[in-house]
């Protein structure tokens, strides 16, 4: 755990503690085991799980998976999309939108440029 991990630097031990405190909510078939603290199993019928958590959650949910990203999708279930780009180009590695049909139309809404490089865009459904 690299909260409390000595050798992890002050700046990811703190981050990793926030994180921590944050609740998570996993959707999986497979894993039943969580190391994160505040983790949650999403079970069962993920329209109806995803609408319940949409509703407890006003500020809005992130989802770190491409392959539960493009299943929110298809099942209309996304709202706003909040894309962080960084400055480096990867040759491999699972697409975000693969195998999305039909195109989406999003509309802009805001763009951040932080001190890194990075950029953050957000975007809504037309």
């Amino acid at each position: 755990q690299v909260a409390r991990d000595p050798k992890a630097t002050p700046s990811n031990r703190d981050w990793a503690k926030k994180l921590e405190a944050k609740p998570k909510y996993v959707v999986s078939t497979t894993r039943r085991d969580f190391p994160w603290s505040n983790t949650h199993h999403v079970e069962g019928d993920l329209i109806r799980a995803v609408k319940a958590l949409k509703k407890a959650t006003p500020r809005g949910l992130l989802v770190g998976s491409p392959k539960l990203s493009a299943a929110l999708q298809r099942l209309d279930l996304v709202d706003e999309y909040r894309f962080v780009v960084h400055p480096v180009v990867a040759g491999h590695g699972p697409f975000l939108f693969s195998g999305l049909q039909p195109s989406l139309r999003l509309k802009f809404v805001a763009a951040t440029r932080l001190k890194s490089g990075i950029v953050a865009l957000h975007y809504r459904r037309r």
